[in-house]
């Protein structure tokens, strides 16, 4: 399935909220509207790494990549985490200088109605990538989700925030949003950063989905079938899962094959563009019982 249509998307809505966002920092002079504006500008560079990581995830395998390329949505989630970190810095920046010198906001209503269309725009949008990351088990439409939806959040800060300032008259107040938001940002690169990390280190697929193999091996114990050495990892879209499946030694090859044909087509209906490899081993035999150390790693 190609993705890259949602990258499109989330750049099309990026550039859109850049414009209007700077629009309400340029009507009101609002610190806090500028940071919001900012974060916007990290959308788009963000959604084009996407565009660019989804382009190579979804190239076929080849003989250098047998595995594919789907690791390649980890470069994409990290470097949006370190792009906003950038951003949240450049914030902090701008926000100490108001406090330093503080600067009264101006057409605050009109600024508002601006900053709440945009908002409007990345909702949509945030909700529209986070039920096809879900579809499609993919980490950096998730990352671009929970960062245009967290966005979402900030804008709603900020813009209570200019609110108070114009009905309060004070100026600090707008500053100590804006670092607040950078704050908040700067959570959200952190997780995006780490979660990326630990794509890369192969970590173990999700529990949703573990419970999901436990299920069908348990069906398959029922029959007096046994296993061992369950190895999983994600990378990026994609599920690896790896068990030996011990039966009795007069079994036949035939007989045998059938049975983990089976198996793995039960594992990839329970959980969609699996990849599944099985080992057949004679139950009772001494070296079949050393291989339950694999289920450790050791």
């Amino acid at each position: 399935m190609n993705l890259t249509r949602y990258a499109w998307l989330s750049i099309a809505a990026a550039v859109v909220t850049i414009a209007m966002k700077s629009a309400a920092y340029l009507l009101t002079g609002s610190v806090g509207l500028l940071s919001d504006a900012l974060e916007s500008v990290v959308n788009l560079v963000a959604a084009l790494i996407a565009l660019g990581m989804l382009a190579l995830a979804a190239r076929p395998a080849d003989e250098n990549h047998a595995y594919g390329h789907t690791k390649a949505e980890y470069f994409s989630s990290g470097a949006e985490g370190a792009l906003i970190l950038i951003a949240a810095a450049s914030i902090c920046w701008t926000a100490v200088q108001r406090l330093l010198h503080p600067q009264g906001i101006e057409k605050v209503g009109l600024g508002i109605i601006i900053s709440v269309l945009a908002s409007g725009v990345n909702f949509w949008v945030a909700r529209v990538l986070l039920r096809a990351a879900k579809q499609f088990r993919s980490i950096t439409l998730e990352a671009d989700s929970r960062h245009l939806m967290t966005d979402v959040w900030t804008s709603g800060g900020v813009l209570i925030a200019v609110g108070a300032v114009a009905v309060t008259g004070w100026q600090k107040l707008d500053p100590i949003i804006a670092l607040l938001v950078a704050a908040n940002i700067i959570w959200l690169g952190i997780q995006l950063m780490k979660r990326s990390a630990q794509g890369l280190l192969d970590v173990a697929i999700g529990q949703e989905d573990r419970a999901a193999v436990d299920a069908v091996l348990d069906r398959y114990r029922t029959r007096g079938i046994e296993f061992h050495a369950l190895r999983t990892r994600q990378s990026g879209s994609r599920p690896f899962i790896a068990f030996h499946v011990l039966v009795e030694p007069e079994w036949t090859v035939k007989r045998g094959h059938d049975l983990l044909e089976e198996i793995e087509a039960d594992i990839r209906t329970a959980i969609p563009r699996a990849h599944v490899f099985t080992h057949l081993e004679p139950r009772g035999d001494p070296r079949s019982d050393d291989d339950v150390l694999l289920s450790r790693g050791e």
